[in-house]
């Protein structure tokens, strides 16, 4: 299991798998080929049927347009074995005639898979062009982490310092200043989001009827607003944190940025929760998928949840088995949830879902907190029924925007009411 920064990515939205990967990927194959002129950029199965939605293409132009011309081929139908999100990066030869796309033209093809929350892979047939990344964790399920700090009587977060070097605290607290400025740039940001579906920002709005309500109400709708704000950021493109991606962004700062501002909890508290809700991030990620496009919007906005509910059972004073309820319900109660957006693009119903996740974080972490930890369904088996579950979903529920919601909006010409 890789470190924790490997989890949290400091970006640019609105898609983690389909913008930051994507761009990391071209800026790879541009240092290999530092002399070409063209290049042909293949994009394979989900990646390519929301791709523009996504602003793919422009995230992978907007590197190698720098150097030469660019060419994007769309190949929504055409699904390679590893991964839905696949690419083949190829030079062109400028010198010949250009007659078809296999006439001959291409060279150096390099095939690789946006696999989730930024990360790049090169399946079953590695080249050498992706940096090495070791694992640096030798447990990679929450029980056997549990049965650690029962043994040792530390906390998740101290499993976490255990393998990371001692910079990893200056780098969640870059993470931490990041999901901030994210959720502050939100609530005061007005207008509408980028794309045809000519959605306002929510955030705003939220943030300044919270402050009307009483005490009980307020907490919810703040929580609302800090969600919608750093999702509403990433939709626009703006600066956020992968927790695990960016089409998950707002749940982890939505609740961590009103427990910070409502129980003046110290940075290094906060700190410690993100390892927690990082190591919770990583499981999933090392034993299933983080990626919708593999696994549905379970894999991502589920997986957040769960991250959270670990963190807020943290810092209310959780003892290990109760972090693991915690989690464990964040996830399960998403099993299923299928990845369907609205003309391709982070807005609908991807927004909402974030602030929706955002409370029910704060929910897992009361349950839990009212029990003794006990229960008989483990987070790591969520985990595996997660996987499964994801790998069982027709591909039009998996980030092709070609069933389930996404289709009923189009089709139904309801986008007036969107």
């Amino acid at each position: 299991m890789k470190s924790l920064r490997e989890i949290y990515r400091i970006g640019k939205g609105p898609s983690s798998s389909h913008t930051m990967g994507p761009q990391k990927a071209a800026q790879l194959y541009l240092k290999q080929h530092p002399e070409a002129e063209a290049f042909r950029v293949t994009l394979f199965g989900s990646l390519a049927a929301t791709g523009k939605g996504h602003m793919t293409d422009v995230a992978i132009k907007e590197v190698l347009e720098a150097q030469g011309v660019v060419e994007i081929i769309w190949k929504p139908d055409v699904f390679l074995p590893f991964h839905p999100n696949a690419m083949k990066f190829e030079v062109l030869d400028t010198q010949e005639p250009q007659k078809s796309s296999d006439d001959g033209r291409a060279s150096s093809p390099w095939i690789v898979y946006s696999i989730g929350g930024g990360a790049l892979s090169e399946g079953d047939h590695p080249t050498g062009i992706l940096p090495d990344s070791p694992n640096i964790y030798p447990l990679t399920h929450l029980v056997d982490i549990q049965h650690w700090c029962d043994d040792t009587g530390r906390a998740y977060w101290e499993y976490v310092k255990e393998w990371e070097d001692d910079s990893i605290w200056d780098y969640l607290h870059e993470v931490w200043e990041a999901m901030k400025a994210a959720v502050e740039r939100g609530i005061k940001h007005d207008g509408r989001l980028p794309g045809p579906l000519n959605l306002q920002r929510k955030a705003p709005t939220y943030y300044v009827k919270a402050q009307g309500y009483k005490q009980s109400l307020q907490t919810r709708a703040l929580v609302y607003a800090y969600a919608l704000a750093a999702s509403e950021e990433n939709a626009s493109g703006g600066t956020i944190v992968t927790a695990p991606t960016c089409g998950a962004c707002g749940v982890i700062p939505g609740v961590l940025y009103h427990l910070w501002q409502g129980h003046d909890f110290s940075e290094n508290r906060i700190l410690h929760a993100l390892a927690t809700a990082g190591l919770v991030g990583n499981i999933v990620k090392e034993n299933a998928s983080i990626s919708g496009a593999d696994v549905g919007c379970q894999g991502e906005v589920g997986v957040a949840c769960a991250m959270a509910s670990a963190a807020a059972c943290q810092l209310f004073g959780g003892s290990p088995a109760q972090i693991e309820y915690a989690a464990e319900m964040g996830l399960e109660h998403h099993l299923g949830m299928t990845c369907d957006p609205v003309c391709g693009l982070v807005q609908i119903p991807c927004i909402e879902r974030n602030a929706f996740a955002a409370t029910r974080a704060l929910d897992a972490n009361l349950y839990a907190s009212f029990s003794d930890g006990k229960h008989r369904v483990s987070f790591d088996k969520v985990v595996e029924a997660m996987r499964q579950t994801g790998h069982d979903l027709p591909s039009l529920y998996k980030e092709t925007s070609e069933g389930g919601l996404a289709k009923l909006s189009i089709n139904n010409n309801s986008d007036k009411a969107l």
